[in-house]
């Protein structure tokens, strides 16, 4: 079948009348209910509103769970909820607009702990690392300042004590965390 002028403005006025596709297809005849639906897509003719009401969806927004807190202290700022935003989104020939919370979190600010020692370091580079020495990597890599621990390392282990108690924890602990 062939969508002629005539046949396409038939299409347009009856659209705009209010019939739906199936009434459509069986006025225009030897033409489907898809067919009709993918003609007015095609066109873009306006989308119409179910009589009855406000434009809802079939089935509510699912619900989401509060955001948990922060787990370590060592963090300040919180985690926040944004306002909610109206998103309409198309279902075949109608527009449908539904509101959802979308969850955002805010960036969060390193604060170090106060009460925890830490061994000095030797400050190595990558080059003055030995079999003997920690490995462990200090600040970020791509700055001027990051260097290696450099402290004696334990016979079985890359690391110092120190390090070795972060880097290995027994398996009682991961569980229980």
């Amino acid at each position: 079948m062939n969508w002629t002028d005539e046949r396409v403005e038939k299409l347009k006025k009856l659209w705009a009348e209010g019939l739906s596709a199936s009434q459509i297809a069986a006025q225009l005849g030897g033409v489907s209910r898809n067919a009709v639906i993918g003609k007015v897509h095609r066109l873009n003719l306006p989308g119409r509103v179910k009589a009855g009401g406000p434009v809802t969806s079939a089935r509510s927004a699912p619900k989401r769970a509060a955001a948990p807190a922060p787990r370590a202290a060592n963090f300040a700022g919180r985690v926040g909820t944004a306002p909610a935003r109206v998103l309409t989104r198309s279902n075949a020939a109608t527009a449908l607009q539904e509101e959802i919370g979308i969850e955002t979190a805010e960036v969060l600010d390193y604060v170090p702990s106060r009460n925890v020692v830490t061994p000095i370091s030797r400050r190595l580079t990558l080059t003055e690392l030995t079999e003997r020495t920690c490995k462990w990597p200090v600040g970020d890599p791509l700055k001027d300042d990051f260097h290696f621990c450099g402290c004696e390392a334990l016979e079985s282990s890359p690391y110092c004590k120190f390090h070795a108690k972060l880097a290995y924890q027994p398996v009682s602990e991961r569980r229980k965390a």
